[in-house]
């Protein structure tokens, strides 16, 4: 009988010794802005995630979701499933409100909560969650609402 095959596979382009540390939130913003497109920032809400090892360097950024002007879907088994295919220990989770108020809803806090209990089954931890806007940005760790 014919099955499929799986595989997993991750192709790293940036040697171990040249991949960016991730010391603090300020830092994680500083690239996360430098990896998102300016132009779409206040126009559509996307999520994503950057995919860290055990010495908290990226490994890989995983542009998760676009979605409208106010929302955008996201799939925690996708995310996890990226997580390890690239044999992730960490992530920092990121999306954008084009509405340039980076106060999180009810629904932010609660994706988080979710999506940490999911990882920390599987070992992952989740250093993160920032909400960006053209002009600032919110930390769930530097408000205390994740352990970094």
């Amino acid at each position: 009988m014919p099955v499929s095959t799986i595989q997993l596979s991750y192709h790293p382009e940036i040697p171990p010794e040249k991949r960016l540390k991730i010391l603090d939130s300020r830092q994680a913003v500083q690239i996360l802005r430098s990896l998102w497109n300016p132009d779409t920032l206040e126009l559509q809400e996307a999520f994503k995630i950057l995919f860290l090892n055990n010495s908290n360097q990226i490994i890989g950024l995983y542009p998760h979701s676009s979605g409208t002007i106010t929302a955008t879907i996201t799939d925690i088994r996708l995310i996890l499933i990226a997580a390890l295919s690239c044999g992730a220990v960490a992530m920092i989770l990121c999306h954008n409100h084009p509405s340039s108020n980076s106060t999180p809803s009810l629904a932010d806090k609660k994706i988080t909560e979710k999506l940490s209990k999911a990882a920390k089954t599987i070992d992952i931890k989740l250093l993160d969650h920032i909400i960006i806007t053209k002009d600032s940005h919110y930390s769930f760790a530097d408000n205390g609402e994740i352990d970094f």
